[in-house]
């Protein structure tokens, strides 16, 4: 049996997953999951921040128990990697730069794509060194059903708009700011996220007014 090292080694198909996680939940991982499958991928790597570019209207839990609570929530399913890359990078977590990183690590891809929602990828020309990132790499844009891609032709260039594969996913309303603001207000996330994640939120108390585990918050 591969090693998940191993099962990436030899991997032809592979997507990245970034975001903050903050905390991941059952949309982040249908998204992957759906991803999996329309693009044939051999495995999807969740890769959490460790330093979000962009500014978070909440304090960010620390890195270290955001990538704990990533992978207790893809456990048991072996085309789910998880990526400390832009935790143990110093500076700010760019795309660009994880993009590079995977494709040093895996020099025999025949695709790598990076996954992301399709409001974000709109607004991809104003990424950090995105004329380079787009070179490294395809996007699956993850969208709402009837989500209307009238912007695309914003996107400027057909090469461009060409590496960009909207993948449409069933309505699910399930966010990171809607379940850290239940557990705040003392109400229930069962089904939101997978148990071992409610379990470890329960445990070390986060999200809660008196929680400290914020601390080094972007470590």
């Amino acid at each position: 049996m591969l090693s998940t090292h191993d099962s990436m080694v030899s991997a032809k198909r592979l997507a990245i997953m970034g975001g903050t996680f903050d905390p991941i939940h059952f949309g982040h991982l249908l998204i992957a999951e759906q991803a999996r499958e329309a693009m044939e991928l051999d495995m999807v790597v969740f890769v959490p921040n460790g330093r979000p570019v962009f500014e978070k209207p909440h304090e960010v839990t620390s890195a270290e128990e955001r990538f704990r609570l990533c992978s207790l929530a893809i456990a048991g399913n072996s085309r789910f990697s998880l990526s400390r890359a832009e935790i143990d990078r110093p500076g700010p977590s760019f795309a660009v730069d994880t993009v590079q990183e995977f494709r040093k690590l895996y020099p025999n891809l025949d695709a790598l794509f990076f996954i992301t929602g399709a409001d974000a990828v709109l607004d991809i020309l104003g990424w950090h060194e995105y004329d380079r990132l787009i070179d490294q790499c395809e996007f699956i844009a993850a969208t709402r059903p009837g989500f209307k891609l009238d912007r695309l032709n914003e996107l400027g260039s057909e090469t461009l708009r060409g590496r960009i594969h909207f993948l449409t996913i069933p309505g699910l309303d399930i966010s990171s700011t809607d379940i850290r603001a239940r557990v705040t207000r003392g109400h229930s996330i069962r089904y939101l996220t997978p148990d071992p994640v409610v379990r470890r939120i329960d445990e070390v108390g986060l999200y809660r007014p008196d929680c400290s585990s914020s601390d080094n918050a972007a470590v």
